[in-house]
């Protein structure tokens, strides 16, 4: 009971900003509320990929095989992207400050369990419950810039957030060589435990420097202080930041029968099945088809994933400023520079022609999937923000990576390389198809707003 209080949101503040200092306050919070997002994600993936970056060291203590291995993962991708969909609601009645935080906290809690077994089943058990505290983080990180950002400036604030994850990876191996270098005599298991001590500091920063939304720390909301107003496209007009229908009644009405919903949803599926097309693929790729030295290889995992950053972060803001917040022409710039490069990845002999290819790419699929959260969630009402991510969540690891890992997989080893590429082009190819629907609806639903602003 104490922790669903917790979480609750924070009533409205009875103190009011002066009007003069309003502006001001704002960027201030914002700087936080952005700072503690971004660094707290960062913290989940930290937990996150420490099982993943230790897979070799963890067969080798505790004599398990890669079957072993792949039991334990496969417990956190399926519970993972179940958990989005049911945490995700479940975050649209919740403070996301807290929310984010305890999730953080219950997550490296359960890592220290992690680091402190080497039986297969409560690996299993601890992986499962874990993926549920997992789902807490993106949709907490989403209602936060619902609440704290115009449409006009949410892109680049989106897209910084995003990046977070891009950075997960390093800090991982960061944590791991601190605990190699400060602690050497805690072994594999001190791995896991310097992995939860950061995680459990930086989600006591979350805290302390995180809000809720804007009027519980005497702010007027930023609909109020931007003069925007959201037009579904239903056409209704929403401004409140909290509602007093029921979870299940938001979940019907603004995302089970929202078809821009869907839409959106069907594309980052779509583009999920490229990414970890790509991505959980690339050593044993370059190596077998296009005959890379497995050494190498393994390093364009992480190049992939950094080498997106500066790219996502520059097309989100271009979505702000010049394309004014329409993100739709954006994506699908992308995804036709991603047909170029995934061509030359395909079909190129060339070493340096494919690593080129294969970093632009971390860009092309990277700047569209960022986008395309930022878009389901302009899609519905603040309020419904946690039930729109929940089932992209949802479509994204449930169908999106398993189809890109396990049955790309079997594909390969009855057909060879062909049939993974095949997969990933028709899988660009309804992406594509996907987002020119959306670009029509973006253009009626930008007429509507006019013509709103016209009333107004």
């Amino acid at each position: 009971m104490f922790l669903f209080n917790l979480i609750r949101p924070a009533p409205d503040s009875k103190y009011k900003v002066p009007e003069g200092k309003i502006k001001s306050v704002y960027r201030l919070r914002q700087a936080g509320v952005l700072t503690a997002a971004s660094v707290g994600y960062l913290g989940y993936y930290i937990l996150r990929l420490i099982f993943t970056t230790q897979q070799k060291e963890i067969m080798a203590v505790y004599g398990l095989s890669k079957s072993d291995i792949g039991l334990v993962l496969a417990c956190f991708g399926v519970g993972y992207g179940l958990s989005k969909f049911f945490m995700g609601i479940l975050s649209d009645k919740s403070n996301p400050r807290f929310y984010l935080g305890l999730g953080l906290i219950i997550s490296a809690l359960l890592n220290f369990g992690l680091g402190s077994t080497g039986s297969v089943h409560i690996m299993m058990i601890l992986m499962i419950v874990m993926s549920v505290a997992q789902g807490m983080g993106a949709p907490a990180c989403h209602k936060l810039i619902m609440y704290w950002w115009s449409k006009k400036n949410k892109g680049t604030a989106f897209s910084v957030w995003s990046s977070a994850h891009n950075f997960g990876a390093f800090f991982c191996v960061a944590c791991i060589n601190l605990a190699g270098a400060l602690v050497p005599q805690w072994g594999l298991p001190g791995t896991f435990y310097m992995g939860s001590i950061v995680s459990l500091i930086l989600a006591v920063f979350i805290i302390a420097v995180g809000a809720d939304r804007p009027s519980t720390v005497g702010l007027p909301p930023i609909s109020e202080f931007h003069k925007e107003y959201q037009v579904l496209n239903s056409g209704e007009v929403v401004q409140d930041d909290t509602t007093d229908m029921k979870l299940l009644s938001i979940f019907v009405k603004y995302v089970l029968k929202n078809k821009i919903v869907w839409a959106i949803t069907l594309t980052s599926m779509s583009l999920y099945i490229v990414r970890y097309g790509v991505l959980s693929w690339i050593p044993s790729y370059l190596v077998e088809a296009k005959g890379f030295d497995k050494d190498w290889a393994k390093w364009f995992v992480g190049l992939f994933e950094l080498c997106a950053v500066p790219g996502v972060i520059l097309l989100a803001t271009v979505t702000d400023k010049i394309t004014a917040s329409r993100r739709v022409p954006v994506c699908i710039f992308s995804v036709l520079a991603l047909v170029v490069c995934f061509a030359g990845y395909w079909f190129s002999t060339d070493h340096t022609v494919i690593i080129i290819c294969l970093l632009i790419m971390g860009n092309c699929i990277y700047a569209p999937i960022a986008l395309i959260v930022l878009m389901v969630i302009e899609a519905v009402p603040k309020y419904a923000v946690g039930s729109s991510t929940g089932l992209i969540g949802f479509f994204q690891y449930v169908v999106g990576e398993v189809a890109a890992t396990a049955v790309i997989g079997k594909l390969v080893d009855a057909f060879g390389w062909e049939a993974n590429m095949i997969v990933i082009a028709s899988a660009i190819c309804l992406s594509l198809g996907l987002l020119i629907y959306l670009f029509i609806q973006e253009k009626m639903e930008k007429l509507k707003e006019a013509k709103l602003e016209g009333r107004h």
